[in-house]
């Protein structure tokens, strides 16, 4: 009968998975058979890799939790939880088929030896109304992961190197035999001693703690391309993660948020904007100056308001909005919307005048007076 898997790792019931990978590196390295010569050392090695091929799996674990070693026992689930066996069973066929490219269409889930790409990285940045328009260059600051230069990205203390994981043998993978009613199969997993790197460092590096890379804050310049919008999103290559055992570095992905600007609004590549004029200007027509993307002179765009214009004109300065992105020479147009300023209050020699004028168009008796001619007047 075999013992308690949790006494065999020395380890509480509650032991999560960092607690139950320490404690078997620290008994596989002791009793495994090429360091360890001691009669029964070789059975103790076994019983210990049996106890963590279980206690590691979710769900074998919580088998065994409920019923013991015969709940992961193949004939004994069978016999007990025959709904629990069916997914014990699937699980073996699925690894052991997509080894040799089987129905299941996967790969066997194993760690790469050689180099590996770095992660990608997000940084989402914040821009001014204007710069988003205009573009330009911005200064940023990332933390990612950098190569050690200690140990160039090996982990081990300079003059030392990492050896051959005996617990695989340098393969990074392990295997075991799983007996079911309908045959033995091997089913292949990553090492657990190693994780797959099929290397084990004796003397770590004391700047990176062996792990081969760094936290690093970094300064960066990046362009910011003239007519970006909100969601834009900026590649910068091999800016992201340094890549394990010297493996490329990943991107950086900038995420560009734009500001409002209290004066202009976007719509696609045009531009909008407001703009007050006096009843004295839209009956008379003028000319004006207006604000514009192009100001930054203070050089601004001349308007002409033609005479007896309307409220909720719409007049268009072409050429004068958004550069289309990845094209700056071709722009959207500033589209202008105009409202009419009518006073409440206006003084006596200005009333005199309206009403003098409204006498002249016969307007005066109208919706009461000088009330009724600027309601006609602007069509209200």
């Amino acid at each position: 009968m075999a013992g308690d898997y949790y006494e065999t790792l020395g380890i509480s019931r509650e032991a999560d998975k960092e607690e139950l990978k320490r404690a078997y590196r620290r008994l596989a390295r002791k009793y495994h058979p090429d360091v360890n010569k001691e009669p029964g050392a070789e059975e103790r090695f076994k019983e210990i890799n049996r106890a963590y091929e279980v206690l590691s799996e979710p769900e074998l674990r919580s088998r065994y939790d409920r019923y013991g070693e015969q709940g992961v026992s193949a004939g004994a689930a069978g016999a007990q939880d025959f709904g629990d066996f069916g997914g014990f069973a699937a699980d073996i066929f699925e690894s052991f088929f997509s080894g040799f490219g089987g129905a299941s269409g996967t790969q066997t889930s194993t760690r790469k030896r050689g180099p590996t790409r770095g992660d990608d990285l997000r940084l989402d940045l914040k821009l001014d109304f204007r710069d988003a328009i205009f573009g330009g260059e911005k200064e940023i600051r990332i933390s990612h992961l950098e190569t050690c230069n200690t140990c160039d990205g090996s982990g081990a203390k300079p003059g030392t190197r990492p050896q051959t994981c005996s617990t695989c043998n340098g393969a990074g993978q392990v295997r075991r035999a799983a007996r079911t009613p309908f045959g033995s199969f091997t089913q292949v997993s990553v090492c657990p001693t190693c994780n797959g790197t099929g290397q084990m460092i004796e003397e770590k590096c004391e700047t990176c703690a062996g792990r081969g890379q760094r936290q690093e804050t970094k300064k960066l310049k990046i362009t910011i391309p003239a007519g970006v919008d909100n969601g834009t999103r900026l590649r910068v290559t091999g800016e992201g993660d340094s890549g394990m055992r010297n493996g490329p570095p990943g991107d950086l992905y900038v995420y560009l948020f734009v500001a409002e600007d209290a004066e202009f609004h976007r719509d696609g590549i045009n531009l909008l904007s407001e703009l007050k004029i006096s009843y004295i200007q839209a009956i008379l027509g003028s000319r004006v100056e207006v604000n514009t993307l192009d100001d930054r002179q203070d050089k601004l765009q001349e308007l002409v308001i033609p005479a007896g214009i309307q409220p909720g004109t719409v007049l268009k300065l072409e050429g004068k909005g958004v550069p289309r992105l990845g094209n700056s020479v071709s722009r959207g147009d500033h589209l202008i919307t105009v409202s009419i300023d009518i006073p409440t209050k206006i003084a006596p020699e200005e009333r005199e005048l309206l009403e003098k004028l409204a006498k002249i168009r016969g307007d005066r008796t109208e919706k009461g007076g000088i009330e009724g001619f600027i309601g006609k007047v602007f069509g209200s």
